[in-house]
């Protein structure tokens, strides 16, 4: 059964663990349905806009062993720190006590102080995904014969990239943890969308032609790219 509600939007799931449940009303929603997330493990039940609240707690009750199975399912989470350690260009980074108020590389491990060791190793990730990202797209887009617009790095959950209509183009940084060949077909991608706004035939020809290999690396972003959300740098 659920406890006192937490808040208008959420409910709480009793028992072992204790689970909240957020709720999100959606016109476009024809029943209930229940999502947990890979990334942060995130319960959210989406009901139609006029179901009522009984309603939600009494399937959510219905579901509790499926959601506990899928919460005790989630990759642990990493927190990068002095000890620890960081995908970096698709190779184990082991993080090493440092001094100073930055992450550096050195001799082939990140060393970085305690102390707001995850923001700082964040930082040396975003520096180093700019310049990766603006070098291949840059690339890219002389390959094709096109403009692009600046380039903005966010910690994005659904997309690892973007293109708009100005072609200004965004990136999700945690690419640079990933293989380069996977950051590099990303940039492909986004950067073909300047020819070609949509995902037709005629949008793949355009990236096979910067960047033939991609099935490859487009894979293992299907298969293994939320290994890139299992690190949380902040607190």
């Amino acid at each position: 059964m659920f406890n006192k509600r937490v808040q208008v939007d959420s409910l709480r799931l009793s028992g072992s663990p204790e689970v909240v449940v957020k709720l999100r009303r959606s016109a476009r929603a024809k029943r209930l349905s229940l999502r947990v997330s890979r990334l942060d493990g995130r319960v959210t039940l989406t009901l139609p806009t006029r179901a009522r609240v009984k309603e939600a707690e009494r399937f959510a009750n219905e579901k509790a062993d499926w959601i506990r199975a899928q919460l005790g399912a989630q990759v642990e989470q990493i927190r990068p720190a002095p000890g620890s350690w960081v995908w970096f260009r698709g190779q184990r980074l082991e993080i090493a006590e440092g001094t100073g108020r930055s992450a550096r590389l050195v001799g082939g491990r990140l060393e970085v102080s305690a102390e707001r060791a995850g923001v700082k190793v964040a930082t040396f990730l975003k520096h180093a995904a700019r310049a990766d990202l603006l070098e291949a797209s840059e690339g890219y887009a002389h390959d094709l014969g096109v403009e692009i617009g600046k380039i903005t790095l966010r910690d994005t959950r659904s997309r690892w990239g973007s293109c708009s209509y100005e072609g200004n183009l965004m990136y999700s940084w945690r690419l640079v943890m990933a293989p380069p060949d996977v950051l590099r077909y990303v940039a492909a991608h986004e950067v073909a969308h300047r020819l070609e706004m949509n995902h037709s035939q005629a949008f793949w020809d355009q990236v096979a032609r910067i960047y033939p290999d991609y099935v490859a690396p487009r894979k293992w972003l299907r298969d293994k790219g939320q290994e890139l959300h299992r690190f949380r740098f902040k607190d």
